[in-house]
């Protein structure tokens, strides 16, 4: 096993296998947030059902280390880049060089986890790990701090924006995933383009949907809210 950790093949699957968890993951997270603009009372059933537990905490706890595999070997990855000069790019190609997301894959991961972290902060460490350890203001009902989270057009807007950081990231990664997997011969190079581009597409809206529509509702009933 130690040519995952020694080879450029081994790190680059590592990265790939983590990357397509994460894409999993975020297919699911967006399906659950899907279900809020449809019923607040489902959301927050579905909430209850992943709150405290153990195998909450178990997911979080795999979930966290799928994050940091891949941010890690990301950076790993960068710093060997850089080290040879653009001799061994990870998942590059002379068809794919000239794309941006391609060029700034390490900037958009680093944008990704700084919203990944505020994220964190509003959502999970203020409901599951509050319940968790019992603190003070620990939320349970998650609708309504999600929607009052979303009736502020500045928060919406910066998670929109977030957004756009993911879909850029996804559209070069789950390609680059795929390629690394082995499935890099020319009859599927367009097709896996087409497939990244339509992951990415699905996830950004489903993900954007929720505030958008929580902030027009506010503009309509007069609920919107400025400030932090």
């Amino acid at each position: 096993m130690n040519w995952l950790l020694s080879s450029s093949i081994g790190r680059k699957l590592i990265m790939s296998i983590s990357g397509i968890f994460l894409v999993l993951f975020l297919l699911f997270h967006m399906s659950m947030n899907l279900v809020l603009v449809i019923s607040a009372e489902a959301y927050n059933w579905i909430g209850e059902m992943l709150g405290a537990n153990w195998y909450a905490v178990a997911a979080t706890l795999i979930l966290g280390a799928g994050v940091a595999t891949h941010f890690i070997y990301g950076t790993w990855l960068t710093l060997l880049n850089q080290k040879a000069r653009g001799s061994d790019k990870y998942a590059y190609s002379s068809k794919t060089e000239t794309e941006w997301s391609a060029k700034n894959m390490y900037v958009l991961g680093v944008i990704i986890l700084i919203g990944l972290l505020i994220h964190m902060w509003n959502f999970w460490y203020k409901m599951q790990f509050s319940e968790l350890f019992h603190l003070e203001g620990a939320i349970t009902q998650i609708a309504d701090p999600v929607i009052q989270l979303f009736s502020n057009p500045m928060y919406s807007i910066v998670y929109i924006v977030w957004l756009g950081a993911l879909w850029f990231h996804l559209t070069h990664g789950v390609w680059s995933a795929f390629q690394t997997l082995g499935w890099n011969g020319k009859v599927w190079f367009s097709r896996l383009k087409i497939i990244s581009n339509v992951v990415a597409t699905v996830i950004m809206i489903g993900f954007a949907i929720v505030p958008v529509f929580f902030t027009i509702k506010a503009f309509i009933t007069g609920s919107v809210w400025w400030g932090i």
